[in-house]
């Protein structure tokens, strides 16, 4: 088996490059990965597409990395919520896209990505 772990997060992070497609653990704001996303802010990445259940929550987590203007579009099945006024903003605004998937295809969509087949 190939040892893929690593001591630096820079490290990692320094692999992701613009125009790449991240998925982001979490649902709602419970579980999202504040050093992953405060990360990829901190290096200015640009036109991400990021997987994820929602769109975000109030101004951070997933919120904070959308305002950021780093993602160029955003698959997820449960994009609008009381407190998603920052994806709101943006797609209403025409500076997001949004690929809109139930979340049993996510689901299944997610699985497939991680076997290897398209979905």
């Amino acid at each position: 088996m190939i040892d893929k772990s690593t001591g630096s997060l820079t490290a990692v992070l320094s692999q992701i490059k613009d125009s790449s497609t991240i998925m982001i653990g979490g649902f709602g704001t419970a579980g999202q990965p504040a050093e992953l996303i405060d990360g990829l802010i901190e290096l200015g990445i640009k036109d991400l597409v990021i997987v994820n259940n929602n769109a975000g929550n109030g101004d951070y987590g997933l919120a904070k990395l959308l305002k950021s203007g780093a993602v160029r579009k955003i698959i997820c099945s449960f994009p609008r919520q009381s407190d998603s006024w920052v994806f709101d903003e943006l797609y209403h605004a025409g500076k997001i896209e949004l690929e809109l998937v139930p979340q049993g295809n996510l689901a299944c969509r997610i699985q497939a990505a991680g076997m290897g087949l398209g979905a």
